[in-house]
């Protein structure tokens, strides 16, 4: 994809999470894809067997389509770092699992985003967290600063993915982790037939093949690398955590 396209690809997507924070603020019931993908359990709040306690708010903007916070595992004391997070309900989780002795960063490209997330977390009145402004390709934090990387069907809307894992990579500590949930298709589908299934953007959007996602990981310099199906989300597309750690 050439850098006008990339650039075009982005704004988009930053035009239409922008739009769904503005309608999450406003009390509306948000969803990134088919309303049917939701009903059925595949995306959104159904994703996580305990919200109690958080805010009403940012159960009902959640967007996802995994619960990468207990795919990753998370540790009291860690450093958690969320990429795209959204109206915050991940980061929210993960503050509990970590602890005052932890730390977690929401990283979102949409100022309406952030300013959702931090309504949630003010709410939640819950202080181990601070929310960041940048592109997942480009992350705002220094070398090997966090313990954990987590994401939630963000990355497959990237127009460069490779960057991604090599930041991702970057900022992860030696010996530190990664917990995805993401959209990802078989490898049997041709770049056509994805598009066919999912545009730019919404909830299987752009999604990469099993292939690209794990040689993505791979030359960044990933091992352990674990990628398990969740749930169908469309004929040869496919909900799924991925698992990957730095040496």
């Amino acid at each position: 994809m050439h850098g006008a396209d990339r650039d075009e690809v982005r704004a988009a997507v930053a035009a239409r999470y922008a739009g769904l924070a503005r309608a999450a603020r406003a009390g509306q019931r948000v969803t990134d894809c088919d309303p049917g993908e939701f009903a059925a359990g595949g995306f959104g709040p159904a994703g996580y067997p305990d919200v109690a306690g958080l805010p009403e708010g940012a159960v009902r903007a959640s967007l996802g389509c995994g619960n990468p916070v207990a795919v990753a595992d998370l540790r009291s004391g860690e450093t958690v770092l969320d990429l795209g997070c959204g109206g915050g309900i991940d980061v929210l989780l993960s503050a509990r699992r970590v602890g005052p002795s932890g730390r977690v960063y929401g990283l979102d490209m949409t100022e309406e985003m952030l300013d959702l997330a931090r309504a949630h977390a003010r709410e939640a009145d819950v202080g181990n967290m601070e929310f960041l402004r940048g592109q997942i390709e480009a992350i705002p934090l220094p070398d090997s600063s966090v313990d954990v990387v987590i994401s939630n069907c963000v990355i497959n809307l990237s127009t460069d993915r490779g960057a991604v894992f090599a930041e991702t990579f970057r900022v992860l500590r030696p010996g530190g982790r990664l917990g995805i949930s993401d959209i990802l298709a078989e490898d049997r589908l041709s770049a056509a037939d994805r598009m066919e299934r999912g545009g730019a953007v919404g909830c299987i959007a752009g999604a990469p093949s099993f292939a690209e996602y794990r040689a993505g990981l791979t030359a960044a310099g990933f091992t352990g690398i674990a990628i398990t199906t969740t749930h169908q989300v469309a004929e040869g597309v496919h909900s799924a955590i991925i698992r990957a750690a730095r040496p």
